[in-house]
This record gives C-alpha cells, sequence and structure tokens, in this order.
C-alpha cells in the first residue's frame, strides 16, 4: 500500500475525473477483505454506502482491512488506511488523521453522502488503537 503522503503528492497534480480515478484506483488496491468478516460488528455506522473495517495485527503495528460496496467510498476507505496502515498503536491514537487527509480536500472534492462517514472510519479507526496502545 502507497503512503498517505505520496497519493497526496499524485493527487495534487491531477483534477476532477482524474482524482476520481485515483480514488478507485486506491480502493482497488486495497488488501482483499474475506467476506466471513463483513459482518454486522465490522460495518462501520453512518456511510451512505456499506463500509466494513476489520483491525488486524499486533502491540507493535496495527493493520487493517477494508471494503465497500462503492468504488468512491472505497477509495476514500484506502486513504484513511494509508494514513494509520502498520504504524503503531500509540503513535495512530493520538495522530490527527483529519489533518493527514486535509491535502484531498474531500469535502470540497466529493458530494457530502461520499464523505459523511469518513469520521466514522477515523473514530473507529483511534478507537481500536487506543485499545491496543492501553493494554
Amino acid at each position: 500500500m502507497r503512503t498517505i503522503s505520496d497519493i497526496a503528492e499524485e493527487y495534487e497534480f491531477l483534477e476532477g475525473d482524474e482524482r476520481y480515478r485515483l480514488l478507485i484506483e486506491l480502493g482497488r488496491d486495497l488488501e482483499e477483505m474475506p467476506g466471513a468478516l463483513k459482518t454486522d460488528a465490522t460495518l462501520v455506522r453512518g456511510c451512505s454506502a456499506q463500509v466494513w473495517v476489520y483491525p488486524t495485527g499486533d502491540d507493535g503495528k496495527l493493520h487493517f482491512m477494508a471494503d465497500s460496496n462503492a468504488a468512491i467510498t472505497k477509495g476514500i476507505v484506502a486513504l484513511v488506511i494509508a494514513a494509520v496502515q502498520d504504524k503503531p498503536a500509540t503513535e495512530v491514537a493520538e495522530m490527527d488523521i483529519d489533518a493527514a487527509l486535509a491535502p484531498f480536500d474531500l469535502k470540497n472534492q466529493l458530494s457530502s453522502n461520499r464523505t459523511q462517514g469518513v469520521p466514522n472510519m477515523i473514530a473507529l479507526v483511534q478507537e481500536h488503537a487506543a485499545r491496543i496502545a492501553a493494554g
């Protein structure tokens, strides 16, 4: 998976539809999430599309699997995951993920329908990180 800074650098040089294509590509590049993990327990609430996020990893590094039934939304999920993937739980628990996503200006680039679940995705990731960090 590409880093959030690499993705932001590429995104900066794109416009309109090219940005949508990049988000779709990021979603396609997500690690395959087995269907058995797509349950009510892994469903992110408040998203217009169905989004599932499943935490794996250990105390040293967090790892997330994610999926969505909508291509653009899956790309947005990929951005959130790229910001935190394989980082220590203590770092993710204290991280300003909104700031990491700021270069993408998602609220102005996409409809509010597509971005309404982003705060819930971030909260889910950080709550898991905080649990792991607390031991």
